[in-house]
């Protein structure tokens, strides 16, 4: 019975790699509203780095049930039978006869390892340690699916404001020539004035294409990520992205350290090295002996006999039990070498687990840098767009009144355009940045991810 669960257990990990690799999300209908917590589901399930993760995990729990039914007795059935033509000299007749005899033999043995120093042992180790790791690296792979969602996210949100901000310049602009051209039919501005606003506005209709050209192409990188059809149109329903005004003070030796605390790939390099550490017991248990038991039951027939079939497969039954030891004494050096490639293999584990603390840090310490950069910049941004907005209205109230040229009026406008630009580039960057930093601490959880306070 136990090899039975064991082998349905088996079947069941199968079934479910198989199930997973034909899982597939519904694709939504075109003009459908795709929100953010829509997104995230679609890259969780479409992600081909996901998916992949999916299947190494499963393939690692059928590992480890094939390495405990080492631990199991194996079982076999042997049957066999022949058909026999020949000659013999018949004593009875006097004289040489053809003969004819079927003959059929049958078995069942089995063996099972009472000891082979450690090795089944450290095997299931070493693929549970493995098992482990696939599915620490599943969970990252879910983390850094979404983390490319909202990026693309608050790229389409940055996109859209940048176009409102060209959208409202080109609106200003025109209701500028109308002015423009009224102060000319009154004869109160020089014609040229006209020509070369009407060049600005043409400018600006010019920036809104090109911001609209923006919009469309982020969509473009949200139907890569979530691995939609290229060929339909999807609206992407992008959040209302709101920074956080209570300003976090946050430690950079404490952000490094609930890194080390919470990133699943530095725990998965963790796992991986204490599977080469078995690995490293596995190579060693080749030098010590093994000892097994064996077991085996037989009978046969054979239709020469006048014996009846149930007779001679009762006379004929017999069975042995045998305890074998097996010591290595020469194997041209295979087992050292093995062990030599599995203590290499575990120092690189080692070092590979070494080299992602040192990546996991410096990734914590450039979000902490950008992420205090950012809120800067946000506040430099917000500034400068206060003070061309007050220029703009200065400029074209002393333009009116003919105190300044058309030439200080674009000058001022373009810098505001400029300026609210940079105010919707800091503010999505600084939500953005939230994201970063959740992610590289490891603290983003695809289930409860947002964008924004």
């Amino acid at each position: 019975m136990s090899i039975h669960r064991t082998m349905l257990a088996v079947a069941l990990t199968f079934g479910a790699a198989a199930t997973v690799a034909a899982q597939r999300f519904a694709t939504p209908k075109p003009g459908q509203p795709i929100t953010f917590a829509d997104a995230i589901g679609i890259a969780l399930e479409q992600n081909v780095a996901v998916r992949q993760a999916a299947n190494v995990a499963a393939l690692g729990q059928a590992t480890v049930q094939q390495q405990k039914i080492q631990l199991l007795p194996d079982l076999r059935l042997s049957v066999s039978g022949s058909d026999n033509v020949g000659r013999s000299f018949s004593q009875t007749e006097g004289s040489i006869i053809n003969q004819q005899t079927q003959s059929l033999s049958s078995g069942l043995s089995t063996s099972l390892t009472l000891f082979d120093g450690g090795k089944t042992r450290a095997s299931i180790r070493s693929a549970e340690s493995s098992q482990d790791a696939s599915e620490q690296d599943l969970a990252r792979a879910k983390q850094t699916a979404v983390f490319s969602v909202a990026s693309d996210y608050v790229a389409l949100s940055n996109a859209q404001e940048q176009l409102q901000v060209q959208q409202e310049n080109l609106a200003a602009q025109q209701a500028q020539l109308a002015l423009i051209q009224k102060f000319v039919s009154a004869g109160a501005r020089p014609v040229s004035d006209q020509y070369q606003q009407a060049a600005t506005v043409a400018s600006a209709r010019l920036a809104v294409v090109q911001a609209a050209r923006a919009v469309e192409l982020a969509k473009v990188d949200l139907i890569g990520v979530l691995r939609l059809d290229p060929a339909s149109a999807y609206d992407f329903a992008a959040p209302a992205l709101k920074v956080n005004e209570a300003s976090p003070s946050y430690s950079l030796d404490s952000l490094i350290a609930r890194a080390y605390a919470t990133r699943v790939d530095l725990e998965a390099e963790q796992t991986r090295a204490t599977a080469a550490a078995q690995d490293v017991k596995i190579a060693k248990a080749s030098r010590l002996p093994t000892i097994s038991v064996t077991g085996s039951y037989s009978s046969a027939f054979n239709s020469a006999s006048e014996l009846s079939m149930a007779d001679q497969l009762d006379q004929r039954r017999g069975g042995s039990i045998g305890v074998g030891i097996s010591i290595p004494l020469f194997d041209r050096g295979a087992a050292s070498v093995a062990e030599q490639r599995a203590q290499i293999a575990e120092e690189n584990a080692r070092l590979a687990l070494d080299n992602q603390k040192q990546t996991i840090a410096l990734e914590v310490r450039r979000a902490y840098l950008d992420q205090a950069s950012a809120r800067e910049q946000l506040a430099a941004a917000e500034a400068q767009r206060a003070a061309a907005t007050q220029s703009v209205t200065m400029t074209e109230q002393r333009y009116q009144a003919g105190a300044a040229t058309l030439v200080e009026v674009t000058q001022a406008r373009a810098q505001q355009v400029q300026a609210a630009s940079a105010v919707a580039t800091a503010r999505n960057n600084l939500v953005l940045q939230e994201t970063v930093m959740a992610y590289y601490t490891g603290a983003l959880d695809p289930g409860t991810a947002k964008l924004g306070a």
